[in-house]
């Protein structure tokens, strides 16, 4: 045998995919790590994802969308009361005159900071009692799961009314306190199963045999592994607080003038809907869109963070 063809035997190439079957790259495995492999190959993840950061930018900065100042009373004329689309005014204008494309793009900020600022605090407030409840059970468990089923026999739209026509102030943080206070127990409830599930399992029972801490285990151990469903139920739910605050200003609860938000623009459109519908149509379908690419989000994460799904 020739001298030249033993290094090219004996030779080891690596592989161009990283080693593993269907071209994944070589790295520890881990439930995170494969769920954002997935989500990255997701038409659904993707488009969402997309949509979404269109309009956090659209919240953030509305005058990249829009010159008009909606806030400035100079920028409404009676005098272009109700007029159709056109090159000035895009969406038409409403029935104070003001243009309706800077109103729907000015009032993504109020719906989509309700929206995100009510998922965080019922995440965190719900998901540390959940954990907490979960991990210790006995007397403290018992009692923040009967108070949490007092706040589930409320309607939260219907405890939402009540609170905010109690308080009369309607704004951003008073909408989010309402709808948080009532929709925390369903974060809390998700994390206390995934938590009484967890800590049954063999790498929290090594954990204590160890001489970890209580605070340790929780936090290092359980945490990362009961946090998943956590993280998908908000993601659903924001788009469900984002449609409950235009409802609330809807009914007029919620956000008032001279807030801007979609619920309000609807709420004044409707009264002249057959003379100019484009003030109702245009809003409520951004308002759509928000919702639905929310829950396209949750949809995708919860599919990529399922093993049963892969």
């Amino acid at each position: 045998m020739s001298d030249t063809l033993i290094p090219a035997a004996g030779r080891s190439e690596k592989p161009q995919d990283g080693g593993k079957p269907g071209g994944r790259p070589s790295r520890p495995a881990s439930l995170w790590s494969d769920a954002w492999y997935d989500l990255r190959r997701r038409p659904l993840f993707i488009g969402s994802a997309a949509l979404i950061a269109v309009l956090i930018a659209m919240a953030a900065f509305p005058r990249l969308f829009s010159s008009v100042n909606p806030f400035d009373a100079a920028t409404c004329r009676l005098e272009d009361t109700r007029l159709g689309m056109s090159a000035a005014h895009w969406f038409g204008t409403d029935n104070l005159g003001c243009d309706v494309y800077a109103r729907t793009i000015h009032g993504a900020r109020n719906s989509i900071v309700v929206g995100v600022s009510t998922t965080v605090v019922t995440a965190l407030v719900g998901g540390m009692l959940g954990l907490l409840a979960g991990f210790t059970g006995g007397a403290l468990d018992t009692l923040v799961s009967r108070v949490s089923e007092v706040f589930f026999a409320i309607p939260s739209i219907l405890g939402a009314l009540l609170i905010l026509a109690v308080f009369r102030t309607g704004n951003v943080w008073t909408v989010m306190l309402a709808l948080a206070v009532l929709t925390w127990p369903m974060t809390y409830r998700i994390m206390r199963a995934a938590v009484i599930t967890a800590r049954s399992q063999d790498y929290v029972l090594a954990a204590r045999a160890l001489g970890a801490s209580a605070w340790r285990i929780m936090f290092r151990h359980i945490l990362p592994n009961a946090i998943a469903p956590v993280i998908v139920v908000a993601t659903i739910n924001l788009g469900y607080f984002i449609a409950t605050e235009a409802g609330l200003s809807f009914l007029g609860v919620g956000l008032r003038s001279p807030d801007i938000s979609w619920g309000l623009m609807i709420s004044d459109a409707r009264q002249r809907f057959l003379e100019a519908p484009w003030a109702l149509l245009f809003p409520a379908a951004l308002l759509s869109v928000t919702v639905l690419a929310f829950i396209m989000l949750g949809d995708a994460v919860r599919d990529a963070l399922d093993p049963k799904l892969r």
